[in-house]
């Protein structure tokens, strides 16, 4: 039997029969003061969405569905193109040049000492604040930003299924480098994924009666490496049929040695996976994590559709990160290109929210350059908190309201110690720690496969996008996590860079002297 939609049957019934149904209704809306949040991330998701068409044969229908009932920003950008600085400026609302969490290799807790975290602000002002999944970075996590959360407060991602026998299964040479850098299918069903269980978490909270307005965060893993999800993922993308990324042969020679560095650190996994023969199967593990991972989202988004809450509840939807697969000879994060910066960022505001009373126009796209540093400002003014002049970024709520609003603003990246990226609208401006720079014009090479840098006729332009370089970034710092000798660590000053080219780029050699 179908269901008739709740608006179509009040409408049916009236206003008289309207009052004497209303306190049995299921849909029935509890009247908070204050909007509902459901802040959902995704881990390493870069632009192969459907909404952003980074990838022909993404399978993204949830996403896509998304996309249609609220706004999505084309180009949102993260702070820093790893877990741990990203999650951090944006549960902190502080970016890495002012806090000083740089690199995955630092606890953030030992270097804030001063910070209230997004859910602790939300708290303070009357929410109850729980979650499952991935939020924070792994188990560098703020107790006092959860009233209660799944699998524990200490522990927030659930254990997850690894197939059984040697691994990696088809990467074998990364086992004594990254071993999760691996794809396969697996012949379970989605349940047995950790993905799921914190999904059923989640639809949980959705389905139970709160007396508080809740921030309730949900953090899905895929596609994080490894990319092990049942089978019927891989399955929706014939190997033979896949489509490998666009690249540029020889797109590494105009660029500098530290950039070279780069794209090819923990042992040029390029080389690695081609001569494997593995790249059409690494693209398909990743398509089929990315399609998992929406499925696991379809979920969420399908429980607050059913639940009391979905006429009151504010929507966001972000990636830490982006990812790269092979363009530029490079890999995973970690890097200052477009691929790996550019991040999912999209918003759904119902009608009634104190900071956007008419709430997000539905199918919206906004091309402005947007940061994920501005998450916490724009969820502060959404649901009428008080704003916090200490924090960095600004509100979106201006975007919200009209797409098209000037916005003279950058987006700002941050990777290591004094390595930035300015990204304009039309520009991508890079800077490293031996002072090289990379110039792209994204109106027309928005793959970033000229580096205009050392033209003179753009010194002008390099000059102007210069100025938003931060003049005293914090310093990085150590912290109590012990580094393995496989791990790659940032360089906390340029005499460390120059000390490591000495000694051949020995990174055994890096952690031995200066981060024991």
């Amino acid at each position: 039997m179908s269901k008739i939609p709740r608006r179509e049957f009040i409408q049916a019934l009236g206003i008289g029969g309207l009052a004497l149904l209303l306190p049995s209704c299921r849909r029935e809306t509890p009247i908070f003061q204050k909007p509902n949040v459901l802040f959902i991330s995704i881990d390493d998701l870069n632009d192969w969405i459907e909404p952003l068409g980074g990838h022909p044969q993404a399978r993204t229908p949830n996403l896509a569905r998304f996309a249609r009932e609220g706004v999505t920003f084309t180009h949102a950008y993260c702070s820093s193109p790893a877990c741990n600085p990203s999650r951090t400026a944006i549960m902190t609302g502080l970016a890495p040049y002012r806090s000083g969490v740089y690199s995955n290799y630092q606890d953030w807790r030992e270097i804030i000492t001063d910070y209230t975290s997004l859910g602790a602000y939300f708290r303070q002002h009357g929410y109850y604040a729980t979650g499952a999944g991935k939020i924070f970075h792994y188990h560098m996590i703020d107790p006092n930003c959860w009233d209660d959360y799944w699998p524990s407060i200490e522990k927030e991602m659930p254990d997850e299924y690894l197939p059984p026998g040697k691994r990696p299964i088809n990467m074998p040479e990364f086992e004594n480098m990254y071993k999760m850098f691996d794809w396969a299918p697996l012949d379970i069903d989605d349940p047995v994924m950790g993905d799921y269980k914190s999904v059923t978490y989640v639809r949980k909270q959705l389905r139970r009666q709160h007396d508080k307005p809740f921030f309730l965060a949900c953090g899905i893993y895929r596609p994080h490496l490894p990319w092990y999800v049942p089978r019927k993922y891989f399955d929706m993308f014939p190997l033979e049929s896949v489509k490998l990324p666009r690249i540029l042969e020889n797109d590494l020679d105009d660029l500098n040695e530290r950039a070279i560095d780069i794209a090819h650190r923990g042992g040029n996994y390029h080389r690695h996976v081609v001569q494997a023969g593995q790249w059409k199967n690494a693209v398909q593990g990743y398509l089929a994590s990315i399609a998992f991972a929406d499925a696991m989202l379809g979920k969420v988004l399908d429980a607050l559709e059913e639940s009391p809450y979905a006429d009151n509840t504010i929507v966001i939807i972000w990636s830490d990160h982006g990812w790269q697969l092979g363009e530029k000879e490079h890999w995973r994060k970690f890097a200052l290109w477009e691929n790996v910066l550019r991040s999912v960022l999209m918003i759904k505001v119902p009608k009634g929210a104190s900071g956007l009373p008419n709430g997000t126009p539905k199918g919206t796209r906004c091309e402005r350059i947007v940061s994920l540093q501005d998450i916490y400002p724009t969820l502060l003014e959404l649901c009428g908190l008080p704003p916090r002049p200490d924090i960095d970024g600004r509100s979106l709520v201006p975007l919200l309201k009209n797409s098209e609003s000037p916005w003279p603003y950058p987006a700002i990246s941050t990777y290591d110690f004094s390595e930035f990226s300015i990204r304009t609208e039309r520009w991508r401006y890079t800077v490293y720690i031996d002072d090289s720079e990379e110039l792209y014009d994204h109106s027309q090479d928005p793959e970033e496969w000229t580096n205009l840098a050392n033209i003179p006729k753009y010194d002008n332009i390099k000059q102007t996008l210069r100025q938003y370089i931060p003049k005293n970034p914090a310093p990085l710092v150590k912290t109590s996590l012990k580094l393995q000798p496989h791990h790659i660590p940032p360089f906390k000053s340029k005499e460390e860079y120059y000390d490591w080219l000495k000694h051949g780029k020995d990174y055994k050699y890096l952690i031995e002297k200066y981060w024991k």
